[in-house]
């Protein structure tokens, strides 16, 4: 099968297994609702966060994905699958811009590093948005997917590795920076647990 369309069906396939839960609690509370205000309310909440990822998701994956600023970063951060991640972006200067391709990627480092945080835990990005950007994920199960130093260095390893909806991210990230001709590493050696990701936004 050629790579392009199996990305695709992956992508489909991942895009409706993170929007049907949402959805369907929606739906269901909903249908029952009646005007009882906590069921409004987590209908209100529900549908608060299928924006979010929808969001999220958008800056991610679309072709046409504006510049974000860390504001806007920090809102997006919000729409993580995993509630229990936390986004620490104060390490990066408040007033920083990031243009078009470096926004995506930073948007995508972000949909990887919650799903590498299935125990809850911390994102933390430190540096400029122009420069070098690091993120370390710290939690009590956090880990770098299998496999991820050798897309990094391979891009035959990341077309190889697309073969699950529920691990697409990694390559993913990897071949879309690759496209935009960001460089991303893994600083080995750096200290306990998970290496820190660098992200070099300026091109270096």
């Amino acid at each position: 099968m050629d790579a392009a369309l199996r990305l695709a069906e992956l992508m489909a396939a991942r895009l409706c297994h993170d929007l049907s839960g949402p959805v369907g609690t929606l739906a269901g509370v909903l249908d029952g609702a009646g005007g009882d205000p906590a069921a409004l309310q987590l209908a209100e909440e529900t549908a608060g966060q299928l924006s979010r990822r929808l969001r999220l998701l958008r800056a991610a994956w679309a072709a046409d994905a504006p510049g974000l600023s860390v504001a806007e970063l920090r809102a997006l951060a919000a729409g993580l699958a995993n509630r229990r991640a936390a986004v620490d972006f104060s390490g990066v200067a408040d007033g920083a811009d990031f243009e078009p391709g470096s926004a995506r990627v930073v948007a995508n480092v972000l949909l990887l590093a919650g799903e590498c945080l299935p125990g809850g835990g911390t994102v933390a990005l430190t540096g400029a948005a122009d420069g070098d950007l690091v993120a370390v994920i710290s939690g009590p199960r956090a880990t770098w997917p299998a496999g991820f130093a050798a897309m990094l260095v391979d891009e035959a390893a990341s077309w190889a590795a697309l073969t699950d909806a529920r691990t697409m991210q990694a390559p993913l990230t990897v071949l879309l920076a690759r496209a935009a001709g960001i460089r991303i590493s893994l600083l080995m050696g750096a200290g306990a647990g998970p290496p820190p990701l660098l992200m070099a936004l300026g091109g270096k």
